[in-house]
C-alpha cells in the first residue's frame, strides 16, 4: 500500500511538474526573420503595409514611406504572462506596449494600458506632464522611478519587461524594475480619475486580453519580441 501511494505521489508530482515547465516555456513572437502569434489590430493576418522585417528588426513603415498605420497584436489573450522584447526609436519616436487589450472598433489604448516607448528628449510628451509619459511610465498614470532610469536614448536600443501575476503589475526597462502596481485596485482608480483616461469606458476593466505593440507613426524599431503566459 505504502508503495502503491508512494508512486501515486510521484505521478501527480510528474504531472505538477510537467505543467509548471509548459507554462514556463516562452513563445518567440519574432525571431529577426519571421514574425509568429502577431497579428494586424482588428484584422486576421499581418499588416505588410505598416510593419516589416528588415536587418533583423521589425519596424514600422511610415506614411511618409508610403505605410498604413496598423498596431499589432499577440494572436492569444492573456491574463498572467511575461513579456520581454528590444525596442528603438527614431528621434522624436513614439510607440507603446499596451496588455489585457479588448479588440474592439476603436484602437486598442482605449482598453489596455500601456507602458510607453519614447524618445524622452525630443517627443513632446517626453516634457508634457513630466514624468507620467516617458519611455518605460504606465502612460499617464504612474512615472515615479523615471528620472533617474536606465534608458538609452533615440537610436539606441531598450530591452523591456512586463509582468502580470495575480494581477500585480511590474514594468522593466534595461534591467532595472521601473514600476509595480495592483491591477484593480484603489489606487489605480483614483490614478484613473486624474488622468486622461478618466472617462474613457471600458479602460482597465479587461481581467484578460491581447498585448499590443503600437504604430504611432513613427519610425520604431523592435526585435527579440517573446511572450509566455496563459
Amino acid at each position: 500500500m505504502k508503495k502503491n501511494y508512494t508512486l501515486l505521489v510521484m505521478a501527480l508530482m510528474g504531472v505538477i511538474i510537467t505543467s509548471a515547465k509548459s507554462e514556463d516555456k516562452w513563445t518567440t513572437l519574432f525571431n529577426g526573420k519571421k514574425v509568429t502569434g502577431l497579428r494586424g489590430y482588428g484584422q486576421k493576418g499581418f499588416p505588410e503595409k505598416a510593419w516589416k522585417v528588415e536587418n533583423g528588426t521589425l519596424k514600422t513603415i511610415t506614411r511618409g514611406q508610403g505605410g498604413q498605420p496598423r498596431d499589432l497584436v499577440t494572436v492569444g489573450s492573456f491574463t498572467d504572462f511575461e513579456f520581454e522584447c528590444e525596442w528603438k526609436v527614431s528621434p522624436r519616436g513614439n510607440s507603446g506596449i499596451m496588455y489585457r487589450v479588448k479588440e474592439t472598433n476603436r484602437p486598442a489604448y482605449v482598453t489596455g494600458p500601456e507602458m510607453q516607448v519614447l524618445d524622452d528628449e525630443r517627443h513632446p510628451d517626453g516634457k508634457s506632464n513630466f514624468p507620467l509619459r516617458t519611455a518605460g511610465s504606465l502612460y499617464d498614470m504612474i512615472g515615479k522611478g523615471m528620472k533617474d532610469k536606465k534608458y538609452n536614448k533615440a537610436g539606441q536600443w531598450n530591452k523591456v519587461r512586463i509582468v502580470c501575476k495575480d494581477n500585480n503589475v511590474e514594468h522593466w526597462l534595461n534591467g532595472e524594475k521601473l514600476l509595480a502596481y495592483k491591477w484593480g485596485s484603489d489606487e489605480v482608480a483614483a490614478m484613473i480619475k486624474k488622468s486622461k483616461f478618466k472617462s474613457w469606458k471600458g479602460f482597465m476593466q479587461e481581467p484578460k486580453g491581447h498585448i499590443a505593440i503600437q504604430h504611432h507613426g513613427e519610425e520604431v524599431w523592435y526585435r527579440n519580441i517573446r511572450v509566455r503566459g496563459k
